[in-house]
């Protein structure tokens, strides 16, 4: 598994040292397009021959902060790869009948099968991140924090998460998780990209603003989920977002890379089947 952008397990973390864009001469934006259809190519043949195999599975779990790029990147890295390969989910606002389940139920029954790449934009996480900001939404919960206990009460969400990461792992499912980290002001350029195109309208919301203000509340919960959920098992990839061809390649070469260190193999034809196939084909012939 590639190093490069990996959060150090254990809590072992800086996070003030976290960069959003990359570091040293980068690869102007054709080049970069170039590389990443490459590292498509490559996913595209590996993933073919893990839904093949049909004995491991890959989970990429995507968070950010609004306006990081994760619709774009999951889009462009998995370009190319069959869809009967892989599944797409995205985590808003939960329904009344997740809100009646504990807060890891939702996403439980949409991890992916033996075979396929799931892709969770925004996820479990959500539950130590919007909910940690906004202390309100556990109403819906029906949870109230014992007074003096925040620090248990997180500390328990970090362990159900870890604790339920670990299980993933150790029935076939390779976990990866990346946090698109980027700049407050590039958030800003890219909101006011979303106003003034016509065509972007769509992308933007005012609630953005209010969530916004809050940044520094939202850093710090960061801050916190990396370093209590960054394990051996299922680590993090903190990817600078603010060049986004740049951040799509990195997230590719790790998709790329892991998919490697699996090895996946098409199935082995017992003998009896081999001859099979050699009676059809001498039958399909002789029509």
């Amino acid at each position: 598994m590639s190093k490069k952008y990996l959060v150090p397990p254990h809590g072992n973390f800086d996070y003030s040292a976290l960069s959003t864009a990359p570091e040293g001469s980068v690869d102007d934006k054709k080049s970069l397009k170039k590389q990443l259809k490459k590292e498509i190519a490559l996913i595209a043949e590996l993933q073919h021959q893990l839904y093949a195999e049909d004995k491991h599975s890959i989970l990429l779990v995507f968070q950010a902060m609004d306006a990081a790029g994760k619709d774009s990147t999951i889009r462009s890295v998995l370009t190319g790869v069959n869809p009967a390969g892989f599944q797409v989910f995205s985590f808003k606002q939960p329904s009344k009948e997740e809100l009646d389940h504990d807060f890891l139920w939702r996403t439980h029954c949409k991890m992916p099968e033996r075979g396929r790449i799931g892709v969770f934009n925004r996820s479990y996480y959500e539950e130590v991140l919007v909910i940690k900001v906004h202390l309100e939404y556990l109403a819906g919960q029906h949870i109230e924090i014992p007074e003096g206990g925040a620090d248990d009460f997180w500390d328990d969400r970090y362990e159900s998460i870890n604790n339920a990461e670990k299980h993933l792992v150790k029935n076939g499912t390779t976990v990866l998780k990346f946090f698109l980290n980027v700049s407050k002001e590039e958030q800003k350029q890219r909101f006011l990209s979303r106003i003034e195109e016509k065509d972007k309208n769509w992308k933007f919301s005012h609630s953005d603003l209010g969530e916004r203000a809050l940044w520094d509340e939202y850093q710090q919960a960061y801050n916190d989920l990396l370093n209590e959920t960054s394990t051996d098992t299922a680590p993090w990839f903190a990817i600078p977002a603010d060049n986004k061809p740049y951040m799509r390649l990195q997230v590719a070469k790790i998709v790329r890379k892991t998919l490697e260190d699996m090895q996946p193999e098409y199935p082995t034809v017992s003998q009896k089947n081999l001859d099979r196939l050699v009676e059809a084909e001498q039958s399909l012939n002789a029509e």
